[in-house]
């Protein structure tokens, strides 16, 4: 193919009687093009006289242009001769097959050459398989987020979570960001829930992004923060239940024989819920005799069905602070009256993994002193008296 190509360019010769040969004037830069750009190499000749100029796909052994002429049946290719030194190879809409080393000639005796590479990039691409779409697992199982994509140079993935949490690492780390195309989480859990991002970039504009939603499913759970509640007829109430649950779960009060609690003249029941979260309150407008007693707060999905106690008890003035001493006790998260519920009475364990433990508060423990102290001071005085009247 070679001796042809230079016969050719031979015969195309026009006899010259110049003594100065032709000579490149400056070397082809090698460039580097977006896919669907234009692409112009540059080929500069001095001297060049009678001869003539032609490119070259080298990998292919193609002619392309000879002089301004073009040879192939390429419509992409053109050749243009801006001035008597330069020569320029345009190739449009650029595609990926575009990508060697194209080849400037002069058909001298012998052959003058120099070459130039087109560097073809492509954005990156994210691709709809083997990418992971939207999932939904149940808490506990293991779980693969894939992100595939393409381009040129090869993308590199990075994952990020799109609300600003940070990610939970199968080592137990939290990083903002995570880099491989597969994002692996063993033991899922509801904290694990919400929109992931899979971002590729790879230098060429722009960098592209897929959100991958992952959804965890769990039965519900209840915490009371106060399971026994004191209050004076006729004072305003507000009890509160906090759940999770998903699916979200349906939500309701009901008093210890079961009735269902619906909003009316003295109570207002309240849901306020956020993703998996609800803070269940009723609130009551002013208390009554009738309504001391336990009040249940219930939870139920698709997976469970589950509830919380709160007792409301009344308070005179001879149980004040006898009662507060008590009500400290009570709420003490230590205590065998965990306030954490899960379809049944968990262990301790249960109630510290799932981060509800509260911790007994000093102030507790101070009302119950003085209320010792009150009750040992009456009795030392009542002591007294009875001395002094025998006396």
């Amino acid at each position: 193919m070679a001796t042809p190509l230079l016969l050719l360019l031979y015969l195309a010769t026009v006899g010259s009687d110049n003594i100065d040969l032709p000579m490149f004037g400056a070397p082809i830069n090698n460039i580097t093009i977006p896919v669907g750009r234009e692409a112009n190499l540059v080929c500069t000749v001095d001297n060049l006289a009678t001869y003539k100029v032609a490119w070259l796909r080298i990998e292919t052994q193609t002619i392309l242009t000879i002089h301004t002429h073009v040879i192939t049946k390429n419509r992409r290719i053109g050749v243009t001769h801006s001035d008597p030194r330069t020569w320029n190879l345009h190739i449009r809409e650029v595609q990926e097959s575009d990508r060697g080393w194209y080849m400037c000639q002069i058909n001298t005796d012998p052959m003058k050459s120099q070459a130039g590479f087109l560097n073809v990039v492509v954005p990156p691409d994210i691709l709809d398989h083997p990418t992971s779409t939207d999932m939904v697992v149940r808490e506990g199982s293991s779980v693969a987020l894939t992100c595939a994509a393409s381009g040129s140079p090869n993308p590199s993935i990075v994952w990020r979570r799109e609300a600003g949490e940070a990610i939970v690492l199968n080592d137990g780390t939290q990083a903002m960001t995570y880099e491989g195309a597969v994002l692996n989480i063993s033991r899922v859990n509801r904290l694990h829930m919400g929109a992931y991002l899979c971002i590729a970039s790879n230098g060429v504009p722009p960098s592209v992004s897929k959100r991958i939603v992952l959804i965890v499913h769990f039965p519900p759970m209840i915490s009371v923060p106060n399971q026994l509640v004191g209050a004076r007829e006729g004072q305003q109430l507000s009890l509160e239940c906090h759940s999770e649950a998903y699916p979200k779960s349906i939500n309701y009060w009901t008093r210890d024989k079961g009735q269902m609690i619906f909003h009316g003249a003295n109570f207002e029941p309240e849901m306020l819920d956020k993703a998996y979260r609800v803070i269940m309150k009723l609130n009551i407008r002013a208390i009554h005799p009738s309504d001391f007693g336990v009040y249940m707060c219930v939870a139920k999905n698709a997976l469970g069905v589950t509830d919380g106690s709160i007792k409301v008890y009344k308070i005179t003035d001879d149980n004040s602070i006898r009662i507060s001493g008590r009500n400290e006790v009570v709420l003490d998260a230590n205590s065998e009256d965990s306030t954490l519920y899960s379809g049944h009475k968990p262990s301790r364990q249960n109630a510290r993994d799932s981060g509800k433990d509260q911790e007994p508060t000093s102030g507790g423990y101070q009302i119950y002193f003085k209320a010792s102290f009150f009750i040992y001071w009456s009795f030392t005085n009542i002591w007294l008296s009875w001395i002094f009247v025998h006396i």
